[in-house]
């Protein structure tokens, strides 16, 4: 009997140990895990591990605690509640939550509780003139392992709407005063009036920033330099100009012109990616002031609209891959640039991918610049404008799909609204892709919002699914002789309304509008739906692996198929190992969860206000949490508040 016992044991332990244990086995997840920079990665992979909260349980979430910061008090007196922007997505380190507020105001709150620990007030001046009213987080930069600095305290680096660069300590909140002057570096010294409105990358002890600053309204705007800072003094380590200056520059002869070297901005005003390992930063550069008007500076212009990949340690440009040539519809790199492994031939290959407004996606080599998918430079339409030269060519890649709107197709709610959009439409000039500006006035899709703007992407290593949430928007620009803009405007109602850029130092003042109108349930726009979605591409096959609405902009309850139409979105998405990706950004002010097998909605939730922001995640004590900064984008018309909301599950 023992022998036969023994024998049925050996046996269900044989079976056991060739089912179970063939299989990796599960662990514990760890009681804490971070999200310590923008990205959650250094590289901006907005990828998570955790898989507490998941695809079967992520309909029980409900709110852990909601922060408020008093923002909207701030706004009295001032025009900040015609601007402002609740942007940022926090970062969790150690416990704490550390976020900016739209006026970059920083605050520190427990990650569990959401009671407020400290919070610091750079008292920017909101009656100044300030282009944006925003600021998207904060970076951190830990206390150093190095003997020589072992005294050196963890770092909070804080971005200002006012041009500066100030490092507190992350216990206090106060200021380090061995940091630049009592904790600050003047950012607008020497430079002229920017602002900066994302996070500065972090790699060793070298703070990298970059800028921001207003468009078209002239030629000459200031540089937009890229710098590089000791993370313990805040002395300037190097600085680098997108736009050669000299005859010795690289890429000197690409900018043509007698005023060609005066022309400014090209300025890296989005998130700047960091690889410590490589020593790299990649820097999404932008188009050159003007935007829409390029005959002070004709040529390709190299650097600008471009991905550039800088030495860390010294500043020297490695390599330089331009998304659009000699640029002229404000396709601004605005995506942060994502680095990933990329499976070539069954090999892991260091790759940074590179979401553009276009909707195009270049997947390049991170230590070359060389394309690890095919890509070809195409014909494009020529400029008719007196004084321009639009470059011939455009770079598109060959394999991967086009993300977004690429021709308008008219569309109305009812046949009058239809038949005045087709009018619309057919009094404009569209000839393709990168149809440039013109003095009728040009269809442009997509337009400066996308495509992928700065919501940026994320990618699932395990599914190899890279996911972005995109706009289907066209623009409609139109180039005015500045001696006729009285006249022309009197004279075309949709002129009257179109924004305005005086281009100073150019022949042509600038108009710009969107394909869109008003009916009595709200915003319509004049091109088919859907307007938003969310897409993910399958980058081990090459194609588009789903694509799904993304919000509403009327409402469901009044017209039923606003579900299928999508919604204009500013705010990026995240993904998870539990199978989800979390998005808000629509018009609507709601936080959703998609399965990230198919993109099916698994959860929505209304916010308090609206939710142009990107979430994250973390774990601290064994459980999940997903937060989100809810503060509403007055530009876009979305409610404004001053809530920081996090949800667990039971």
């Amino acid at each position: 009997m023992r022998q036969f016992v023994f024998f049925w044991t050996t046996v269900f332990l044989y079976l056991l140990k060739t089912t179970l244990w063939a299989q990796p086995l599960p662990t514990a997840p760890a009681a804490s895990v971070e999200w310590p920079a923008y990205g959650n990665d250094a590289g901006g992979m907005r990828f998570s591990p955790l898989k507490q909260i998941n695809t079967g349980n992520v309909k029980q979430l409900r709110v852990a605690w909601t922060f408020r910061t008093g923002e909207l008090d701030l706004y009295k007196g001032t025009n900040a509640h015609e601007k402002a922007a609740f942007e940022a997505t926090p970062v969790m380190v150690d416990g704490t939550l550390f976020f900016t507020t739209p006026t970059t105001r920083v605050f520190a709150i427990d990650a569990v509780t959401g009671q407020q620990k400290w919070s610091y007030d750079p008292d920017v001046y909101l009656r100044q003139d300030l282009s944006e009213v925003t600021s998207r987080g904060v970076s951190i930069w830990p206390a150093p392992a190095d003997k020589a600095n072992a005294s050196a305290l963890k770092r909070v680096f804080v971005p200002t709407l006012d041009g500066r660069l100030i490092a507190l300590d992350a216990a206090t909140g106060k200021p380090i005063p061995t940091f630049g002057q009592d904790g600050t570096v003047d950012l607008r010294a020497g430079v002229g009036n920017i602002s900066v409105t994302s996070p500065p990358a972090v790699i060793g002890n070298t703070i990298v920033v970059g800028s921001s600053m207003g468009d078209n309204q002239r030629f000459n705007y200031e540089r937009g330099v890229v710098r590089a800072y000791d993370a313990l003094t805040g002395q300037l380590r190097w600085s680098w100009d997108p736009i050669p200056r000299s005859k010795k520059d690289p890429g000197f002869e690409t900018w043509k012109g007698p005023n060609a070297t005066q022309t400014g901005a090209a300025n890296a005003w989005s998130i700047i990616s960091a690889d410590a390992e490589r020593d790299l930063v990649f820097i999404p550069t932008t188009s050159p002031s003007p935007d829409y008007f390029g005959g002070e500076r004709l040529g390709a212009n190299l650097n600008a609209s471009s991905i550039v990949a800088i030495r860390a340690s010294t500043g020297k440009v490695v390599w330089s891959f331009q998304t659009v040539h000699h640029d002229l519809w404000d396709y601004d790199n605005a995506a942060q640039p994502l680095l990933f492994a990329f499976n070539q031939n069954g090999k892991p290959v260091p790759a940074v991918a590179v979401g553009t407004k276009m909707g195009h996606i270049f997947i390049l080599h991170r230590e070359t610049g060389s394309p690890l998918l095919p890509v070809e430079e195409r014909p494009v339409p020529a400029s008719k404008i007196t004084g321009e030269v639009a470059h011939p060519t455009q770079p598109f890649p060959v394999t991967l799909p086009t993300l977004g709107l690429q021709k308008p197709e008219p569309w109305g709610r009812t046949p009058e609204a239809r038949e005045a959009a087709q009018r619309r439409i057919s009094a404009l000039l569209f000839e393709g892709p990168f149809t440039p500006p013109s003095l009728q006035g040009s269809v442009i899709a997509p337009s400066n919002v996308g495509g992928i703007n700065w919501s940026g992407m994320c990618y699932d290593p395990e599914s190899g699914l890279l996911i972005t949430n995109i706009n289907r928007l066209a623009a409609v620009i139109t180039l005015i002789p500045r001696a006729r803009l009285s006249e022309s405007v009197k004279n075309d109602q949709n002129l009257m309304r179109a924004e305005t850029g005086m281009q100073s130092g150019t022949p042509y003042v600038l108009k710009r509008s969107y394909l869109m109108d008003k009916d009595e349930q709200g915003i319509s726009l004049q091109t088919a739906p859907p307007w938003g979605t969310l897409a993910a591409v399958n980058l081990k096959k090459g194609a588009l692996e789903w694509e799904v609405p993304l919000g509403f902009m009327y409402d469901p309850e009044k017209v039923p198929q606003a579900r299928q139409w999508g919604s204009i979105n500013f705010g990026g998405a995240i993904v998870t190992a539990g199978g989800l990706v979390f998005v808000a950004a629509s018009l609507d002010g709601h936080l959703r969860a998609f399965n990230t097998r198919d993109g099916s909605l698994l959860w929505e939730v209304p916010l308090p206000a609206g939710g142009q922001a990107a979430p994250m995640t973390y774990q601290l004590n064994g459980k999940q949490y997903v937060v989100i900064a809810a503060g509403g984008h007055a530009k876009v018309g979305t409610k404004l508040g001053d809530y920081v909301v996090a949800y667990e599950l039971p």
